[in-house]
């Protein structure tokens, strides 16, 4: 098989955030040092690899490179100071924007100064969108979907979610292709028979439930700092960004469906251990405290995995933690004993900077959500047995 070497590839990573690779002469002291090296003798090492030769669609079809949480381990006894752990976090990058079909992920990384505007834009956009249906401000309770109507903000909601899902399972379809041809996996390996199908199974659960929600390898391998408390540990901080928002995600879903079913009008205020009430008000503690801890520590370079931060990091951060606090904001005016009049403009806010963030999630680093567990798929399926069936004239003469 014929393998085309892209030569503008080196250089293209770069751009992304990697170091000078050039100096890397593939020693192996990131493999033998790296915590998650367990029946691949080549990694971190082979990715390096590929980038300086040229191999892009190797690279792009790596289930590895989403194995890796930068833990810097491989970066901190690197001989040549080449930084293979900052090359991980460029390539994953590279990844994003790759596997995304409008480009808007590349621009949002390589053009910083076009990709906050975009940001900027598109806030601004849906904050002009909602003010100009506004309805009146009731001065007596903060009727909050009477001055933006609750239809309004339905409607603009189905047509963000469907711009991301599309978006979404382009890119998903796009590395599924790549690596399934890189791994030799077919439907057929994955549902060809009860044996298989439970072996996907298996798969699944290794990379949704045990590392990409319990964060098992992260927490238990790549924890590059065990001595710090637990509220500072990184797999934690990690897990509480992630939980926070998918159960956002998960509690506004649910207040519509109630609307729908006739249980709850939505935005109707509940007693805060109403269930969908209590779920919003964890995850959004969980979300606002996770992303205050991981600015701050941006902020002081705290430790070897954010030395560097692309702008789109920056902007994805500052998104997630306003929408975090302004939620708080607008439930604390929800229980004051009178309607401040402020409650209903930081709701015109949130729910812009909301929807923006939702808009943008497959294009800056939350993709992460989707991607990583998508690989962490496959590398859980590469060590997972393939079924053995007997021959089919073993079978027949058993019968």
């Amino acid at each position: 098989m014929t393998t085309t070497a892209d030569l503008g590839l080196y250089g293209d990573i770069q751009r992304f955030g990697a170091t000078d690779m050039s100096a890397c002469f593939s020693c192996g002291t990131c493999t033998a040092t790296c915590p998650l090296v367990t029946d691949d003798a080549t990694f971190p090492r082979r990715m390096i690899r590929y980038a300086q030769v040229g191999m892009k669609d190797a690279l792009l079809s790596s289930k590895e490179i989403w194995s890796c949480y930068h833990c810097g381990e491989c970066s901190e006894s690197c001989p040549t100071e080449a930084d293979p752990g900052e090359f991980m976090a460029a390539a994953r990058r590279y990844a994003i924007a790759s596997y995304d079909v409008t480009g808007l992920a590349r621009v949002m990384y390589l053009f910083p100064a076009v990709g906050t505007a975009i940001a900027l834009a598109l806030a601004a956009f849906f904050a002009v969108f909602m003010f100009a249906a506004r309805g009146p401000q009731d001065a007596a309770s903060l009727a909050l979907f009477e001055f933006i109507p609750a239809e309004l903000i339905h409607d603009l909601g189905l047509v963000v979610m469907a711009i991301v899902v599309l978006a979404g399972l382009a890119g998903m379809v796009r590395m599924t292709r790549r690596m399934a041809r890189r791994e030799g996996v077919s439907l057929g390996d994955a549902f060809g028979g009860r044996a298989e199908i439970a072996r996907t199974a298996r798969a699944a659960w290794v990379a949704i439930g045990r590392e990409s929600l319990g964060q098992v390898s992260f927490r238990e391998d790549c924890d590059a700092e065990p001595t710090e408390p637990l509220w500072r540990r990184r797999w934690l901080i990690h897990a509480l960004v992630l939980w926070g928002f998918l159960g956002l995600l998960a509690a506004t879903a649910l207040d519509y469906g109630l609307e729908v079913i006739g249980v709850k009008a939505t935005g109707t205020p509940v007693p805060i251990w109403y269930p969908v009430r209590l779920l919003g008000t964890v995850a959004g503690a969980a979300l606002v405290y996770g992303s205050t801890v991981m600015i701050l520590d941006r902020l002081r370079r705290a430790n070897r995995s954010v030395r560097k931060s692309a702008t789109a990091d920056w902007t994805l951060l500052a998104l997630v933690w306003v929408t975090g606090v302004t939620g708080f904001a607008i439930e604390l005016a929800l229980y004051l004993p009178s309607a401040p009049v402020w409650g209903y403009w930081v709701f015109l806010f949130h729910v812009a900077v909301a929807m923006e963030l939702v808009l943008l999630a497959p294009f800056m680093k939350l993709a992460h959500a989707v991607y990583r567990p998508l690989g962490l798929f496959f590398v859980a399926l590469a060590r997972a047995p393939r079924p053995v069936h007997a021959p089919a004239e073993a079978r027949t003469a058993d019968a």
